[in-house]
């Protein structure tokens, strides 16, 4: 059986691949991008199965198939809430929500080899799903993976303090004082995260709301911002994002 996965979340992905490999399959590809997948698909025979995250870091996955004809079997990873699962099932499409749990991947597995054996048709209707989704409000994440040794976290948005970056790695501050290196840069995570709760005050910060604890005047008209825990660094509003960040807060 050969299998790619696709999910702009590398950690998410890895750790979806090590589950794959503890049920004894093997992953031909993981790819992370909406340009990447349609490169890979128009140069590569099509796999049988396909693990495909809806949100992509350059948009919704669906766009993948407006330039490639897709001739495989897909079972989504999914943050999405019930209402997108039930039009998941009314397009006879399987789904594992976020995180991916082993024992529902398995049952997700044996489902498509019964298909497969059987060599049922697999019909999806992208036009409908996609117009479903553009019904809907913008999912943002809930949830981030990050990789610890040889193992894999999950952390959900409430615990998260801020982002930052720092010699060129993003990181995850917690309120429980740790920091913990992500992959997706702040430009990217400007776009996931819901910007009724979170703003980018400088290059190096992103903030939420919630864990703004005091403003202090700053030099040369810029706003100093004090965290709960994070100390490491001084937290600047810079100051062409003053105004933008006052109208935030208001």
């Amino acid at each position: 059986m050969n299998i790619i996965i696709i999910e702009d979340e590398k950690p998410a992905a890895r750790l979806l691949n090590r589950k794959l490999e503890h049920l004894g399959l093997t992953v031909k590809k993981m790819l992370h991008s909406v340009e990447e997948s349609i490169e890979w698909f128009a140069n590569n025979e099509h796999p049988d199965l396909i693990f495909l995250d809806i949100q992509l870091s350059d948009g919704l996955s669906f766009e993948i198939f407006e330039t490639v004809k897709i001739q495989s079997a897909i079972i989504f990873t999914t943050a999405y809430d019930e209402y997108a699962l039930r039009a998941f099932k009314l397009n006879s499409i399987d789904y594992l929500l976020k995180p991916i749990d082993e024992e529902e991947l398995s049952i997700a597995i044996d489902k498509f080899k019964n298909q497969w054996k059987k060599q049922e048709s697999l019909f999806l209707n992208f036009d409908q799903i996609r117009s479903m989704f553009a019904s809907t409000e913008k999912v943002y994440k809930s949830r981030f993976t990050v990789k610890i040794g040889s193992q894999f976290k999950i952390i959900t948005i409430d615990e998260i303090e801020c982002f930052f970056s720092e010699n060129k790695g993003t990181y995850i501050h917690t309120f429980d004082n740790r920091d913990y290196l992500i992959d997706s840069p702040l430009e990217v995570l400007e776009q996931d995260l819901d910007p009724k709760c979170w703003f980018r005050v400088s290059r190096k910060f992103i903030v939420p709301l919630s864990c703004v604890k005091e403003i202090i005047m700053y030099s040369n008209s810029r706003l100093k911002i004090i965290l709960p825990t994070y100390k490491a660094d001084e937290v600047v509003v810079s100051r062409e994002k003053v105004a933008d960040f006052k109208n935030w807060m208001a």
